[in-house]
């Protein structure tokens, strides 16, 4: 899977911050043709887009366009214009407020037809929930291709979609005292996405200068499992990268057990082992293979490595 522990929105209508993202460490940019350009600016932007796909030096970025949502007249140009103009640079199309498994099969059947036309490598999509509806439809959504790589939430439009009494997007609602308003949510999305090998991305924090707070925030989606989260800001790429990294204590940790494990079962045939204080079994390597997934794709080093029993 491709790293996305940080993924920068920026907006395809503003060559400046486009230039500016290039040089930043987010794991995945995404260049926005939907709610950050202005009507007006749409054609425009999709020009912009693709200049800066195929001019930008984007190396060891996960590369994305957000086209427009499909009840709109600009989608089937967006994915047209991008993608006959830049589809060898490009990685995934989001496709915004998915909320029935026909929108996804509507975006690989539309690139399907122009790989085949242009002799273009494969393109992976990117479902954003953002409504009830898709929240309801998600299961479906998941399986509606093979070219999903991730589910993402976009809490913006799902708070209005359902009518949460707030204006600030991330934080709890106003009243909501006890537990996470948005804990279902987000479990929900993840189990689809887990359930089918997709990765799964909490949305944005608007209060950009309010570092601390994304942190709070994407520290809950990464408890839960979450893959990464949006940043709209370079102060926000630090941070998400961090909070969905492990820890390097976590990481020695994990590769410590897969080590141990390995050595225990294959030398000397034993399954569930002890590894000093802990018991350690076919569960606990399936966890510390998911912790050192992550730490190698944030590129952690290991610090201690296994010790095998000396044989007498």
């Amino acid at each position: 899977m491709r790293a996305r522990r940080s993924c920068l929105a920026v907006p395809g209508s503003n060559p400046r911050f486009i230039e500016k993202a290039q040089g930043l460490a987010a794991d995945e940019v995404f260049l926005d043709l939907e709610d950050s350009v202005a009507p007006a600016a749409k054609e425009k932007a999709r020009e912009n887009v693709v200049a800066a796909l195929r001019d930008g030096d984007w190396t060891g970025k996960t590369i994305v366009v957000r086209v427009n949502d499909l009840t709109t007249q600009w989608t089937y140009r967006d994915v047209i214009d991008v993608v006959e103009g830049a589809g060898d640079r490009l990685d995934c199309v989001m496709l915004p407020k998915v909320e029935d498994a026909s929108h996804v099969v509507w975006l690989d059947t539309l690139l399907t037809q122009i790989e085949k036309a242009h002799g273009l490598p494969r393109i992976g999509i990117e479902a954003q929930i953002e409504s009830a509806r898709g929240l309801v439809n998600v299961d479906a959504i998941a399986v509606a291709s093979d070219r999903l790589e991730t589910l993402v939430f976009g809490p913006a439009d799902f708070m209005a979609s359902i009518g949460m009494k707030t204006l600030v997007v991330g934080e709890q609602p106003p009243g909501y005292g006890e537990g996470d308003a948005y804990h279902y949510i987000l479990m929900r999305i993840l189990m689809a996405a887990r359930a089918n090998d997709l990765q799964a991305i909490d949305g944005p924090y608007l209060q950009i200068k309010d570092v601390d707070g994304f942190r709070r925030v994407a520290g809950r989606a990464a408890a839960l499992g979450f893959d990464g989260k949006w940043v709209l800001h370079p102060s926000q790429v630090e941070a998400g990268n961090e909070v969905f990294s492990p820890s390097q204590e976590d990481y020695d940790h994990a590769e410590l057990i897969l080590e141990a494990y390995d050595y225990y079962t294959t030398v000397e045939r034993r399954g569930a082992v002890m590894l000093g204080d802990e018991m350690i079994d076919e569960a606990s390597r399936k966890m510390a293979l998911v912790v050192a997934a992550k730490g190698r794709a944030a590129g952690l080093a290991r610090a201690r490595t296994f010790e095998r029993p000396t044989m007498e």
